[in-house]
């Protein structure tokens, strides 16, 4: 039962070494297609980079990015766009080059360890159980020697008793009157009683001698089996612990640091995004429609300038640069001139209104258009259901009557505020 409980164990062991083997091969499949997944990513991430870099190389706010980097807010978002993907390009990238030359080899070492470690254990563990075996078999020697003393002490016992018994009968039969015996008879049991004297003493010689044999015989079984008791504990107790813990030298701490490797590496790759998009979130912060107003006419000083004030031209020496109130225009000025302070003081009301009612659409429109919208956290809730987030979305902004009434809303005040 033993031996095939060791079998077992054996078996136990190499299974076990087996699986280690296999999911370390997974593994190392698994970083190699992601590897490449990650490469290709990379490559079609610097392809779309490189596409609309190339578009806007020839442009004006590419030259005057390359000249002072003062460009237009939304320009500058754009940018930064096409640096964070060409960014993302190069992580990935790394990221890729990671996998395969640091996290595989890993795996790969591991598993190269691993069936070191337990052909080493395997050879450690042949010995002891060879050395259990010994000591099973010596106890099993042991044991039968004991039982075959035992035995022949009890044989031997046996036929002492017998040999009493007929020694008994034989005394008895001595004792009956002798002057009713003839001489020979006598002569006869005499010769008997000698006889079975002496088998008595033979039988007792051997019944003290397998008696002694079966004592020592049984003290060395009792001494063996508490050595083999012993051996069997030490070996099922600490042996096997410490033979499964030769499997496992360094398995878990090598493992460990592989898989600490990958999420040192996915953990960076995030922070390297973060950095990006923090980038664009400060430029996307900065999006400002006044600033930029002033950029864009700076960018066009010739359009944008105001022209030179209209000087009098005056006409065969005609030298007066002013307005001159003399008899004849001077009631046609003063009723000219209250007539424009009339008017000037109702478009004055006039334009009071129209600036409110101006402001007002104008603050509608911009909370049509700074709404709070863009929050897409739920669709990223992993512990929900594909269709609850489909349905959350759907909810949302970007459901198409959601989008069109919006739009209609906007149009309709848009129009509104330009009529005004």
């Amino acid at each position: 039962e033993i031996r095939a409980q060791l079998v077992e164990q054996q078996k136990c062991l190499e299974q076990q070494t087996e699986m280690r083997v296999q999911l370390l091969q997974d593994l190392q499949d698994f970083f190699r297609k992601k590897s490449e997944i990650e490469m290709e990513y990379s490559r079609n991430l610097e392809k779309l980079a490189e596409r609309f870099m190339a578009k806007t190389r020839s442009t004006k706010d590419h030259q005057q990015y390359k000249k002072d980097q003062n460009l237009l807010s939304p320009v500058n978002c754009w940018y930064l766009l096409l640096n964070q993907v060409r960014r993302e390009s190069k992580d990935h990238a790394t990221l890729s080059d990671i996998y395969l030359n640091n996290v595989i080899m890993r795996f790969m070492q591991i598993s190269e360890d691993s069936t070191r470690m337990f052909k080493k254990s395997k050879e450690i563990s042949f010995q002891l159980h060879e050395d259990l075996m010994k000591v099973l078999n010596e106890l099993y020697t042991v044991m039968k020697t004991y039982h075959m003393y035992h035995a022949e002490s009890i044989s031997a016992e046996s036929k002492l008793k017998e040999a009493e018994k007929q020694e008994e009968k034989q005394i008895g039969r001595s004792g009956d009157p002798v002057f009713h015996i003839r001489l020979e008879e006598r002569h006869q049991r005499r010769s008997s009683v000698k006889k079975i004297e002496k088998m008595k003493e033979k039988r007792q010689a051997k019944y003290s001698e397998n008696k002694l044999k079966s004592i020592k015989a049984r003290n060395e079984y009792l001494l063996t089996l508490e050595a083999t008791n012993a051996s069997v504990f030490k070996y099922y107790i600490h042996d096997l612990s410490d033979l499964i813990d030769c499997c496992d030298l360094g398995y878990h701490a090598s493992l460990n640091r592989a898989l600490r490797t990958y999420l040192s590496a996915e953990y960076n790759l995030e922070t390297s995004r973060h950095e990006g998009l923090d980038i664009i979130e400060n430029a996307v912060d900065s999006l400002e429609p006044r600033s930029d107003k002033q950029r864009f006419m700076e960018m066009y000083p010739t359009a944008f300038c105001p022209p030179m004030k209209f000087e009098f031209q005056s006409h065969m020496g005609d030298e007066v640069c002013q307005v001159t109130a003399q008899q004849p225009v001077q009631a046609e000025l003063m009723l000219r001139y209250q007539q424009l302070q009339s008017r000037l003081a109702t478009l004055k009301i006039e334009n009071e209104e129209v600036k409110k009612t101006t402001e007002a659409t104008l603050q509608t429109i911009q909370d049509m258009v700074t709404i709070e919208d863009y929050d897409v956290s739920e669709c990223f809730q992993h512990s929900r259901s594909t269709e609850s987030v489909k349905s959350t979305v759907s909810e949302t902004y970007l459901s198409k009557p959601s989008i069109a009434k919006r739009r209609a809303n906007q149009q309709e005040t848009e129009q509104f505020y330009f009529m005004v």
